[in-house]
């Protein structure tokens, strides 16, 4: 009875709610954009030829634009079965104002906050003498992507959400001058008003608390003047691009980065939001897998940097960018404490013309020896990481990939499995995690190198979302990573291609039609 009375209460908040208003905000600027063109082309011939030959010249400047293959087919589609109005559409995507804005200063940003995490020339050059290739990716990645690869830095990996949950908890109570929060949900519960009541605290010590979540939360999980509630319990609060009922294609680039830092001595990332499920506290798919990792040391500049990249975008004063800087890490410096391997905090912008994530994913494939083993909740790929899957596959690479049995997105999951008989049949071996959902997303090869982070391996990961991550390169994490992904798959069972035979002829079909929009979920 309870079931059915929260049913009833969401399904109210969702009919009545401002989810229901953006909706219809956007449909009825859809439908009457569409209307005003049916109108026009059915009575002007001349109007009628002038839209053909203008969806032509469209389609052939995004066959020629610089991106992913897959978005390019996602517009040539519509604007060919509907060319005026796939036309018009297109061209107010690409001149829409707010793209513009929030693009030239994300770039802006992530420049000026360079240049106060410089790389270390001692450390670029030992770990060139380690491995050349490994130094060729971490020049990559300062280069490109603004952040450099550390020593000094000690990390801990954590297999569940349970497990890091109850260390954030203990780490914000040791907060003695800042915290920085950046999560993509949160939603009241055990987990958040735990944290919430830390904070709240931590205030009126007078630490200097901001916190900001992704705008999607304003829709079901959080109401829309949720920031001022914080606001007025002393905590700096935002919420990352807001879901307003206007079409703008910078409410699709969404802040999907989990991210905590601590005095700028502790940093925390991975899978994990501020919500139940991520906890198990309650259960929606059953046990959920999640993973995430906690740094301390000279890595957590790269985390404090990114979090104010975010939270100063709509900002005109950005203050002193030095003062969160620390350089003394007491902690790390005792002994015992282990702080071998490198460290490589990276952040994910869809801004800067760099597929950071993908290409991270990619170089792990592409210079594995032995194997590459992979937990991920989503699999709705390109041909190039496709391409990279099986290859390493087919050149004698043990490729393990682990996905969710019980997904908590139907059409995401009839997408993945339209990918399953493709990879199987080139040798890669795909595992679904019975006991429930996997949230992790962690990339572990050969013992030496591996990933944990915020990106899924999917279209909204890869190139749609601000995202992060953290590479470690012969670090203690490595063989962590290694032994979970070991361990998960006693809980796992492996799909063979005699099950991709006998999978539902329906839902197969549905996937394959779901794979023409697949760059859009």
């Amino acid at each position: 009875m309870n079931k059915i009375k929260n049913k009833i209460k969401s399904l109210k908040r969702i009919i009545f709610g401002r989810t229901m208003v953006v909706v219809l905000g956007l449909g009825l600027q859809l439908y009457f954009l569409f209307s005003a063109l049916v109108f026009f082309s059915d009575n002007l011939v001349f109007f009628t030829a002038v839209s053909y030959a203008l969806s032509l010249v469209v389609i052939i400047y995004i066959i020629n634009e610089k991106t992913n293959p897959y978005f390019k087919l996602a517009w040539v589609v519509p604007i060919m079965l509907i060319p005026i109005f796939g036309t018009v559409l297109y061209i107010y995507v690409k001149l829409e104002l707010g793209t513009h804005i929030m693009k030239k200063r994300t770039i802006e940003l992530v420049k000026k906050t360079s240049e106060f995490i410089p790389q270390d020339k001692e450390v670029l050059k030992e770990l060139s003498e380690n491995d050349a290739k490994e130094s060729n990716l971490a020049v990559y990645m300062k280069k490109f992507a603004g952040y450099p690869i550390y020593k000094n830095t000690y990390a801990e990996y954590y297999p569940l959400g349970d497990d890091m949950y109850e260390v954030m908890k203990a780490e914000l109570l040791k907060a003695e001058e800042f915290i920085f929060m950046e999560f993509f949900i949160v939603e009241r519960g055990e987990m958040w008003d735990s944290v919430l009541e830390i904070l709240e605290q931590k205030v009126k010590e007078g630490v200097d608390v901001r916190f900001m979540y992704d705008g999607m939360c304003c829709l079901m999980l959080l109401p829309y003047k949720y920031p001022k509630t914080l606001e007025e319990k002393g905590i700096k609060c935002k919420m990352f691009s807001p879901i307003k009922p206007v079409l703008s294609t910078v409410q699709n680039n969404r802040d999907h980065r989990k991210i905590l830092v601590v005095d700028g001595r502790t940093a925390f990332t991975g899978g994990v939001n501020l919500a139940d499920e991520y906890i198990n506290r309650r259960v929606k798919y059953g046990h959920w897998k999640d993973t995430g990792v906690m740094l301390k040391g000279d890595a957590v500049k790269s985390f404090t940097m990114m979090f104010l990249q975010n939270w100063n975008i709509n900002e005109r004063e950005e203050g002193d960018y030095q003062r969160f800087i620390r350089y003394d890490f007491p902690e790390i410096s005792e002994n015992g404490i282990n702080k071998d391997g490198f460290s490589m905090p990276y952040g994910d912008s869809p801004f800067d013309n760099e597929y950071v994530g993908q290409t991270v994913y990619l170089d792990i494939l592409n210079r594995a020896e032995k194997y590459v083993h992979i937990m991920t909740p989503y699999l709705i790929i390109d041909n190039e990481m496709t391409q990279a899957l099986t290859f390493a596959a087919k050149r004698g690479v043990e490729v393990i990939i682990i996905m969710p049995h019980v997904p908590d997105k139907v059409y995401a999951y009839l997408l993945a499995r339209t990918y399953y008989r493709e990879l199987i049949s080139a040798g890669v071996k795909i595992y679904e995690y019975t006991p429930g959902f996997v949230h992790a997303k962690c990339f572990v090869s050969d013992g030496v190198r591996a990933t944990v982070g915020s990106i899924n391996l999917d279209y909204r990961s890869l190139f749609l979302h601000f995202e992060c991550g953290c590479y470690f390169y012969k670090s203690p994490v490595v063989d962590r990573v290694e032994e979970d992904i070991r361990d998960t798959l006693g809980k796992c069972q492996e799909i063979t291609l005699e099950d991709c035979k006998k999978f539902n002829p329906f839902k197969k079909a549905l996937g394959f039609v779901l794979r023409l929009f697949a760059p859009l979920m």
